[in-house]
């Protein structure tokens, strides 16, 4: 098999990581920088997809793909060969706590969002939070979505996330975000067809799991890459370049820093604190280090299509 590498990208824009750390919502929504992810960030990844010349699949929020300046820039990104995905509609991290109906209005006003902006129907779609359930796989599943990108087994995420709620909490900070059941903890790290439950391997909706590491289930996320410098981050690279698939998860924060962003959100994002420079350079070393690997860039569902071929 071809030795295949994916980068995509989470468009959550900046009120969404206020939400996470429990600040005002006036801070982050009505100041300069609210729109930094589009405004900025998208930019500059546009800038390294050309000149890295690798396509890059976007993860959108339905509700952000109404702002015109928005749709703009989706439309720009789908003609230079991107690939387009759902994130829900308002990225809501309780989506697995919600009713089907909710569940199915959340998937689907963020397609139609997304259709409406650009005139393509995404095909993949990624949970807020990486939260997965039975219900909601089932209810993508109803909806024709054609693969899944949300599942993160990784241990040391699981264990970070719920020590920064519970330092939340007791600084008084209500944070959106949510913890869920550690049961995807064992789900397969390598692409799999979901069963029943959904992180057993079963015959139903294609799942691209976020990378993790063999043996520890370390974190190869665009976050933990960064935070680490190159040392480290090429050290984690390497871990996953054995391997015939490698699913690099980034969001559109990890090409800002703290001057991009609205005052004080840095406090709480310390990976906004890290120069622009140093994250490019982590950047292009993964791109130089899978294509010296043998690996391919192509889309997630590009990936999608040669998993699906598949027995």
């Amino acid at each position: 098999m071809q030795r295949l590498a994916c980068i995509s990208v989470d468009l959550d824009e900046i009120h969404h990581y206020g939400g996470i750390h429990g600040m005002d919502p006036a801070s982050t929504s009505a100041s300069d920088g609210s729109h930094a992810v589009y405004d900025v960030a998208v930019p500059r990844f546009e800038a390294f997809s050309a000149a890295a010349g690798l396509p890059l699949t976007f993860f959108v929020v339905g509700e952000d793909a109404v702002r015109p300046a928005n749709a703009k820039t989706l439309v720009r990104l789908t003609l230079a060969g991107h690939e387009l995905g759902n994130h829900s509609w308002r990225h809501r991290y309780d989506l697995t706590r919600l009713s089907a109906e909710q569940m199915r209005t959340e998937v689907e006003q963020g397609a139609q969002a997304i259709e409406a902006a650009t005139g393509v129907t995404p095909t993949g779609f990624r949970a807020p939070g990486y939260l997965l359930n039975d219900r909601l796989v089932r209810v993508l599943a109803a909806c024709g979505v054609g693969y899944d990108s949300s599942v993160f087994p990784c241990p040391a995420y699981f264990a970070a996330k719920l020590a920064a709620l519970s330092a939340h909490r007791l600084r008084g900070r209500a944070s959106r975000s949510i913890v869920d059941s550690p049961t995807v903890l064992v789900a397969p790290r390598t692409p799999y067809r979901m069963g029943s439950p959904y992180f057993r391997r079963g015959r139903g909706l294609l799942e691209l799991p976020i990378q993790v590491t063999p043996g520890l289930r370390l974190p190869v996320i665009g976050t933990a890459l960064t935070l680490a410098g190159p040392a480290l981050a090429g050290w984690l690279l390497r871990q996953v370049a054995r391997e015939p698939f490698v699913n690099l998860e980034l969001h559109g924060i990890d090409l800002l820093e703290a001057g991009d962003a609205p005052p004080g959100l840095a406090r709480y994002q310390p990976d906004l604190r890290i120069p622009l420079a140093k994250k490019r350079a982590v950047l292009t070393s993964v791109v130089e280090l899978l294509r010296s690997r043998g690996f391919r860039f192509v889309r997630l569902d590009q990936a999608a299509a040669v998993f699906q071929a598949e027995p």
